[in-house]
């Protein structure tokens, strides 16, 4: 409203508004941060985690940019053999790795795998079918063959289950690990032919099969044998005459079954194709299916002769993957991102005992039932993932040897450049709210000319390590 006539010149003037403090020290402690990522980029993060091993520099916002479908096809159809990109691993004195012959170096080969692989769904798909499959050099004790099982699995990993299924039943490594070289017509094992059934197609406590189907497979199972010497165990092969050739009744179907036979009768079990795609779902989602997916998921997976891949595609594509809540990260997983988004690779053998401390130790699962997932954060794993990210920031860490004795540097913006450093990694309004606030304490009250070098690189590793031990970081 106009100022009525004959006002004073500073009655006329319009009132200024009132400042509003808090406000403005928020916009100036926001200076510095990344902007807050889209949706997009969101999804793009969550799916490079969960169907893989986290971003490099630049994967998530180049899958951003890509419609939902060509995102997780992306990931879901890769052409030719994987590539590890950036130079081998090694150990900390610089020696090469004998995955084969020197303990805990598988752990380290597979590891490297996991940094390096230009087709990180199908070394994911590889880490859960070692679960789905799990078989422990604890009892095979043999590296070797804990590795070919390994390129078993990655062999198959985006392929038919059924395929999968007959390959890991007379694969070496379970052989020994399940006894089936030790089932014969005259000494039954019933190691194999229960785990096939409970953990591998069908599922405990669902009415599939019954103790007679039990003991019935383990008879169609029999006749896998092997030489042992000082060099270990060798020369596995199937012989006629160690296997029970007589009929057997197996979910109530009659005959001369052979160890074929019992994989096919599982596969062909009405319960079994809503095992696998609930149990596959698991590995990708926290929130069970509702019964429309698993019937509409176990249609596709029949019809498309058990493909792996084109369950685990509608899966990725499901909107419950982006919307529901969020997936605490395997200890390795979350040791190989670290290292990816560092753009850096393993350089040490402390990942093996840092494996052990943080529960996931690769080729040792706890048990034939695999790692228990509601164990992967707690009081007794998160020093080991603590100091996991103290060695993936060893060689990136400031000496405080800056050629500016000083720096002008807001705590804002020495968060944004720590985040930076780790690919900017989206974190919560309330991570980003105490990273900053830290950053602040860490150099008291405000220097008139700066920032002391030696208290910057202070500030910046300690952000780093918080950052990649922030609640966030363990979750995607």
């Amino acid at each position: 409203m106009a100022a009525p006539l004959g006002a004073s010149a500073a009655a006329r003037r319009p009132k200024r508004r009132r400042r509003r403090p808090k406000r403005r020290r928020r916009r100036a402690a926001g200076r510095g941060l990344p902007a807050r990522p889209s949706q997009r980029l969101l999804d793009a993060h969550r799916l490079l985690w969960r169907a893989g091993f986290g971003p490099r520099p630049g994967e998530a916002e180049a899958l951003a940019g890509l419609s939902r479908q060509a995102a997780v096809y992306s990931l879901t159809r890769p052409t030719g053999e994987a590539n590890l990109v950036g130079p081998p691993p090694h150990t900390q004195s610089g020696a090469a790795l004998a995955p084969t012959d020197l303990e805990g170096h598988d752990h380290l080969w597979w590891l490297d795998r996991m940094v390096r692989s230009d087709q990180p769904l199908v070394e994911r798909m590889t880490l859960n079918y070692h679960d789905w499959f799990a078989t422990s050099d604890d009892k095979v004790d043999s590296q070797k063959l804990m590795l070919d099982q390994n390129s078993l699995l990655r062999s198959h990993a985006l392929g038919s289950f059924a395929e999968l299924f007959h390959a890991v039943t007379v694969d070496p490594a379970m052989l020994m690990w399940l006894d089936g070289r030790r089932n014969h017509v005259r000494r039954i094992n019933e190691n194999y032919g229960r785990e096939m059934m409970e953990l591998f197609s069908l599922g405990a406590d669902r009415g599939a099969y019954s103790e007679t189907d039990v003991r019935e497979q383990a008879r169609s199972l029999s006749g896998f044998a092997s030489d042992s010497s000082d060099k270990g165990a060798g020369g596995f092969r199937y012989v006629d005459s160690l296997h029970d050739a007589g009929r057997k009744t197996v979910f109530g179907q009659a005959g001369r079954f052979t160890w074929e036979d019992s994989v096919r009768l599982c596969l062909e079990h009405p319960l079994h194709a809503s095992f696998y795609v609930t149990k596959l779902w698991g590995y990708f989602n926290p929130v069970a299916p509702d019964a429309g997916a698993v019937d509409s998921l176990s249609r596709l997976y029949v019809q498309t002769g058990y493909s792996t891949r084109a369950v685990l595609e509608q899966i990725l594509l499901h909107p419950s993957f982006y919307a529901g809540p969020a997936m605490t990260k395997p200890p390795v997983v979350h040791a190989a991102g670290m290292l990816r988004a560092l753009g850096s690779g393993v350089r040490s053998d402390h990942w093996v005992d840092l494996a052990e401390a943080t529960n996931q130790r690769l080729f040792h699962p706890p048990d034939v039932s695999g790692w228990r997932q509601d164990r992967w954060l707690d009081t007794s794993t998160f020093k080991g993932r603590w100091d996991a990210a103290a060695l993936a920031l060893g060689p990136y860490l400031s000496n405080g040897h800056d050629t500016r004795a000083r720096v002008r540097e807001s705590p804002a913006q020495a968060t944004g450049a720590a985040l930076r450093a780790l690919g900017n990694p989206p974190l919560s309004a309330g991570t980003l709210d105490y990273l900053v606030r830290f950053a602040a304490r860490v150099t008291g009250k405000p220097h008139r000319r700066g920032v002391p070098a030696r208290l910057r690189s202070m500030r910046h590793n300690a952000l780093r390590q918080l950052i990649l031990t922030a609640p966030d970081y363990h979750t995607c």
